[in-house]
């Protein structure tokens, strides 16, 4: 295995359709402004949001504290699919039968929304039906799948079993769902935010916002100094920053997973693909600049800020690609971070029972493009009054025993163990060893805290306690960044917010 083939700089191909157009928004600053409809976070389901809101006449303001697209929604490996893994025997015995179905139907819904979209604005991005596939190469695996089709009958979800597939190696059994869909996200929802320009929406790049004040009307409040009031605040900033809220904090697990983007001049396998066997792998196609097809393979998840070198990850993705085909060349790769809730339901609206003028939308197990279309449709119909068929199923109020509960347990254990084991860790290295474009947990002053050297020899060294509720953030290797393994807030070298919930950078010791 080649390890130099991989670029050593993560950077996605979907985000270099944005790069390329100069893609760009001004900054609020410390201006105040009035609004009908305040969106916070510009993925996938704050401009799908804010598109139809304002195409119904509302006044949008759409703020992003980094640039538009550039979360999870530029870092996924866009499959449009209800299909999402071994889902729905687990929605039958947690949820019930109806749930279960509703859960099918809003993205399926989700689906046949973007490809209606797509033919009524005639968008160019790569939108292609195809079916999905969760394979298994075991016999655990196949009995799961034989599981998972059953709840298909029961819930009357096209599927077929099967064992044959375009992969090139052989599988024991696979699931397939017929006409799902792939796309380019970034070429998709970039022809929107035109339109939420044209609507008379104002969109805002790197305005952070920190605080959500009041409920009628609701102030949101950015780093700046910035103010924004209106009548309805919709938070869809992956993790949601006023967490403290609704707890969300403690309701929700955080993973990072990995892509790679490979060329070959193998045949590529006609399909998307999913492994119902550890460690996942993810496989689909897509059709780079130049015409020619790369294979993306995805996958290797783990807990944020717990993978340890996560470069590693990385390469555990080249060693499954080489096995099974022939690859010249890695052009991308790139990472994301996902969140799944208790009952692996997303959390969509009202932020809590008594505070329905701040919604949120989060939780999309690593879905994001079906329940984040989802999340936005639902929210849309929240915001103008209208009845919606899957308000309840999504509800971020519910609370179901099982499995909720254990989960609950499970998931706040584990943060207070990384809350002790980061506060008794030792450093990795001393500051002086620090090689260039490395980063380390060091001590300074006989205090714990995070250095990163530059490529100019440089050296940056920040507080590594986290601003969102005080763990200690360990380094990520491949992205360059300091991770929460207790909440998921990402920073970078220099200390300033990559992802929530933190809303305020960690404190320089020195640069």
């Amino acid at each position: 295995m080649n390890e130099q083939m991989i670029p050593k700089e993560s950077y996605s191909y979907w985000r270099k359709a944005a790069e390329e157009k100069g893609l760009g928004f001004e900054k609020l600053g410390s201006q105040t402004y009035h609004a009908d409809v305040t969106i916070v976070g510009a993925g996938i389901t704050g401009i799908i949001a804010a598109y139809l809101l304002s195409r119904e006449g509302k006044k949008v303001v759409l703020v992003e504290g980094d640039r538009v697209m550039n979360g999870t929604t530029g870092y996924t490996t866009a499959k449009i699919s209800a299909q999402h893994g071994l889902i729905y025997d687990e929605l039958l015995k947690h949820h019930g039968e109806e749930k279960a179905s509703l859960y099918y139907q809003a993205n399926v819904e989700a689906l046949n929304f973007i490809e209606k979209l797509i033919e009524e604005l005639n968008i160019s991005c790569e939108f292609t039906k195809l079916p999905s596939y969760v394979y298994s190469e075991t016999e655990k695996g196949s009995e799961e799948i034989r599981m998972e089709a059953e709840a298909y009958q029961q819930l009357n979800i096209p599927g077929e079993l099967t064992e044959e597939t375009d992969l090139p190696f052989q599988v024991t059994s696979a699931l397939k769902m017929p006409n799902q869909a792939q796309f380019h996200p970034v070429n998709f929802l970039m022809p929107l935010l035109e339109e939420i320009t044209s609507n008379g929406g104002t969109i805002f790049e790197h305005t952070r916002v920190t605080r959500i004040n009041g409920e009628n009307p609701v102030e949101v409040v950015t780093e700046d100094g910035g103010k924004i009031t209106s009548q309805k605040v919709i938070v869809s900033t992956h993790f949601p920053i006023n967490d403290f809220r609704g707890f969300y904090f403690s309701r929700l697990d955080i993973e990072r997973s990995y892509t790679l983007a490979a060329k070959t001049d193998d045949e590529i396998p006609d399909g998307m693909y999913l492994s119902a066997d550890q460690p996942k792998r993810s496989i689909r196609y897509s059709t780079d600049s130049n015409g020619g097809k790369m294979i993306l393979f995805g996958g290797d998840s783990h807990k944020t800020g717990e993978g340890g070198d996560t470069t590693d990850h990385y390469h555990n993705l080249q060693h499954f690609a080489e096995k099974h085909f022939s690859i010249k060349d890695y052009p991308y790769r790139w990472s994301a971070q996902d969140l799944t809730t208790l009952d692996k339901v997303p959390y969509i609206g009202p932020v809590t029972e008594h505070q329905p003028n701040i919604l949120v939308a989060t939780g999309y197990a690593k879905w994001g493009m079906t329940n984040g279309t989802a999340a936005a449709l639902l929210i849309a119909d929240l915001v103008q009054e209208r009845d919606n068929l899957f308000e309840e199923l999504f509800t971020p109020s519910r609370f179901n025993a099982n499995p909720a509960v254990k989960n609950f347990v499970k998931e706040n254990a584990d943060v207070a163990m990384q809350f002790v084991k980061g506060k008794l860790g030792k450093p990795d290295k001393k500051l002086e060893e620090l090689e260039k474009g490395e980063g380390s947990v060091v001590t300074v002053d006989g205090k714990r805290a995070g250095a990163y050297r530059n490529e100019n020899g440089e050296v940056t060294v920040v507080d590594t306690t986290c601003t969102h509720m005080g763990c200690e953030l360990g380094w990520n290797n491949a992205e360059k960044s300091w991770d929460c393994p207790c909440h998921g807030s990402r920073f970078s070298v220099c200390g300033d917010v990559i992802e929530g919930p933190a809303v305020k950078p960690l404190k320089k010791i020195y640069e």
